[in-house]
């Protein structure tokens, strides 16, 4: 059984940072690609931040790209996304995703496992 469970999520001003956490369990961690994608209310998902098996490939939404860091530790089977420069309409529900493909991350919005979600709530 695959699990993924996303940590960090809050509230902070605008300008401010959070760094999120995505624990996974349930197959080899490294063997697949890891990506973030976020909702905000009344709209649709959308693709973040995605991560390409060892060492890592990076690909990111242009809305986030030079904000936002994804990254992995493969010992400890966790993906990060470290959120600098925070703006009101980061506001949203943050989701981790995993798929042995980061294309179907990353362009297509898909993922065959996903986490609950960690709410980020950026204050103007």
């Amino acid at each position: 059984q695959v699990q993924l469970v996303e940590s960090g999520g809050g509230l902070v001003q605008a300008g401010g940072s959070l760094r999120l956490s995505c624990a996974a369990s349930g197959r080899t961690f490294s063997n697949y690609a890891m990506g973030w994608f976020r909702q905000a209310p009344g709209k649709e998902r959308e693709f973040v931040a995605a991560i390409n098996l060892s060492p890592g490939s990076t690909y990111y939404a242009r809305s986030v790209k030079g904000r936002f860091t994804i990254s992995r530790d493969n010992a400890e089977n966790t993906v990060y996304l470290q959120m600098n420069s925070l703006k009101p309409e980061d506001t949203a529900v943050y989701y981790c995703a995993t798929d042995p493909a980061v294309g179907r991350l990353a362009v297509t919005g898909n993922g065959d496992y996903w986490g609950q979600g960690t709410q980020v709530t950026v204050s103007s």
